[in-house]
């Protein structure tokens, strides 16, 4: 059996897919369904299960799978909302269930593959590599995963199973939708053209001008790819960044929207002051680490990737299960 926490989202959902395509349906998709949209995203998916995130957790903790065979699990779900402020509520959902996870893996020695984050390198002033001297938190979601980041490195050595960590960059594509704000700026873009025939930017920050700040902008068949090659090399553990090691400017993002539709006008609208201090205007992973590892399935090209995102996104919404 595998299991996929936050099953439903948008990683996760993609995942499932994946293993749907490599012909694997023995699936426990975790999640929680409050949130109802993210059904759309397991629509069409063949799974063996779904169970609600906390009575997984408490059914982890009372020994219920404890004689079940799982070969990997792919921990997806957390609290993502970077403008979350609730300390106490974002440590439970990142740090005390990422630690009770990782600690049955452990003792029942299944692999664990999880979702750390780029946001754990803070403004990036320090660079971008998986070592300590990088890295900083700009604010509490971040914090929650630097702190289990920092937790799960007291075990990389003494482990007799896999644990990875995955540090997300700026992840794009489909079944996003439920993310609202804190979805793709492609997908911001491509609702904003619909709705009013252009598309907008945040003036220049930090030294940068308009619409040049600068993300690592990855596609999410692409995390898929890098989730599946940590899944087939076992012997792997550590901390390790997943980006395409190539930063693009949100401009690169705009044009390829408006070259998309053939049309419309690029708008920059002001900083919010809400964000000041919290943004990250320059992030570029250092890939060493992963190509050393021996990861060779390589990145889609941003145009190219833009263009597909944006063409599922008119056909289908951007839901790849739904479509018939």
């Amino acid at each position: 059996m595998i299991i996929v926490t936050g099953g439903a989202g948008f990683i996760g959902s993609n995942i499932v897919k994946g293993l749907n395509e490599r012909g694997r349906e023995d699936i426990l998709i975790v999640d929680n369904l409050t949130n109802m949209v993210k059904f759309k995203n397991i629509q069409g998916l063949k799974a063996l299960d779904y169970m609600d995130k906390q009575n997984f957790i408490e059914a982890i903790k009372n020994g219920k799978f404890d004689d079940a065979n799982i070969e990997v699990i792919f921990h997806e779900g957390a609290c993502s909302d970077t403008m979350e402020y609730n300390g106490k509520y974002m440590m439970e959902n990142n740090f005390e269930y990422t630690k009770t996870l990782m600690h049955f893996a452990l003792k029942k020695k299944i692999q664990l593959i999880y979702a750390s984050s780029a946001s754990t390198y803070g403004s990036g002033k320090h660079g971008f590599s998986e070592k300590p001297a990088c890295e900083e938190a700009l604010n509490v979601y971040a914090f929650s995963k630097l702190f289990f980041d920092n937790y799960a490195r007291r075990y990389f050595e003494t482990a007799e199973s896999q644990i990875v960590g995955l540090r997300y960059f700026n992840v794009y594509g489909p079944q996003e939708n439920h993310k609202g704000k804190m979805a793709s700026m492609i997908f911001q873009m491509f609702n904003q053209w619909k709705a009013e025939g252009k598309v907008k930017l945040f003036e220049g920050i930090d030294g940068y001008g308009n619409g040049e700040q600068v993300r690592d902008f990855i596609y999410v068949k692409d995390v898929v790819k890098v989730n599946f090659f940590f899944w087939d090399h076992p012997e792997l553990k550590g901390i390790y960044n997943c980006g395409t090691g190539h930063a693009h400017t949100f401009n690169t993002l705009a044009k390829g929207v408006l070259k998309y539709f053939g049309s419309g006008e690029l708008e920059y609208v002001p900083f919010p002051e809400v964000l000041r201090g919290k943004y990250q205007s320059f992030t570029e992973a250092d890939s060493s680490k992963l190509l050393a590892a021996g990861y060779d399935g390589g990145f889609t090209d941003i145009e190219e990737a833009i263009a597909e995102y944006c063409a599922l996104l008119d056909k289908n919404d951007g839901y790849l299960l739904n479509e018939r």
